[in-house]
């Protein structure tokens, strides 16, 4: 046998031996895999992807009763009746107005707020940067029914002190009013994350490697154009999900005016999405329609977070462009 005909012969069976090597390998390394999203897997389908699937169901159903309303009730198949009774309600309508008129304020003021105030702790501007991150963050640590209590009792007239030092210099203001409630609604949202959205932001700004900011500021990049073009394009990702979860949050708007019901007439048992579904569920006893509302906010939500991802991402494209520019 030629030397020729030997080398290909080796090579072979290398190659096969590290091909069997490789197969063997990837045994193991699957279970590992499975093994670790195994309880995540789980949990997405028992908690999310079922309860959806099972709402779905639920809402192309509704109950019917039989003898003039006397008799025994009947789930019957109603098709999409009960999404056309949730989109031609004018208080659902209305609760999706007032939480998107929500989220349009809240959403920018917590977003650059947060930021502003994790540059300024990056930047050393601020003294006992532990203590003021702890001080920021101690709201989030409060439960929001307790934050929404607290705040009602500045907002009420009689019993506040705040409005009762306002009053001694002939300033009245209604938190309670028409045009103040959304402003009330925003600043206890913003009391309860600002601080835990700042924390996010800094703890991102602190992986930024410091080459990059020495080499802008030798450049002479001053604090506000490094913060501009180096800090705050490579903590997109993180400006991205944080966006992302606010955006959820505010249209999942529930707790506040829920509690601010009981002092105002203005919010109503119907006056957000949620509010909608939680008392089409446990007032009226009408589990299809609740579905129905659930499915559509599932919707909104989906969409909006897919719109604030997109935008995001080409504001970022559009940023990187100009910067190579």
């Amino acid at each position: 046998m030629s030397t020729s005909t030997v080398a290909p012969e080796r090579t072979r069976t290398a190659t096969g031996r590290a091909a069997s090597s490789a197969t063997r390998s990837r045994g193991p390394r699957r279970q590992t895999v499975a093994v670790l999203l195994g309880p995540f897997t789980l949990l997405l389908f028992g908690v999310f992807l079922i309860p959806v699937l099972y709402a779905v169901g639920l809402s192309f159903y509704a109950e019917s009763h039989s003898g003039l309303g006397f008799g025994n009730a009947r789930t019957t198949f109603v098709g999409l009746r009960n999404y056309l009774a949730v989109l031609s309600d004018p208080s659902f309508v209305r609760g999706v107005g007032t939480t998107l008129l929500y989220a349009l304020v809240f959403i920018p003021l917590v977003l650059a707020g947060a930021l502003l105030l994790a540059l300024l702790f990056d930047s050393g501007l601020i003294r006992a940067r532990q203590l003021s991150q702890t001080a920021l963050f101690v709201p989030h640590a409060v439960p929001g029914i307790i934050a929404t209590v607290i705040w009602l009792y500045l907002y009420t007239p009689g019993i506040s002190p705040v409005l009762d030092v306002l009053a001694k210099g002939d300033v009245t203001i209604d938190f309670l009013g028409l045009r103040m409630l959304i402003p009330s609604l925003v600043n206890i949202a913003l009391w309860s994350g600002l601080g835990y959205t700042a924390v996010i932001f800094f703890a991102a700004l602190r992986a930024v490697p410091r080459e990059l900011i020495e080499a802008a500021q030798v450049d002479g990049a001053g604090a506000v154009r490094t913060a501009l073009t180096v800090k705050v394009p490579l903590i997109r990702g993180t400006l991205t999900t944080v966006a992302l979860f606010t955006t959820i949050g505010a249209l999942q708007l529930f707790t506040e005016p829920m509690l601010l019901s009981r002092a105002t007439p203005l919010v109503g048992p119907r006056y957000t999405p949620n509010m909608y579904i939680f008392d089409a569920a446990f007032t009226r006893n009408n589990y299809g329609l609740a579905s129905a509302a659930s499915v559509l906010l599932l919707v909104v939500c989906c969409a909006l977070s897919y719109a604030v991802t997109r935008g995001t991402a080409r504001g970022g494209r559009a940023a990187s462009r100009k910067a190579r520019s």
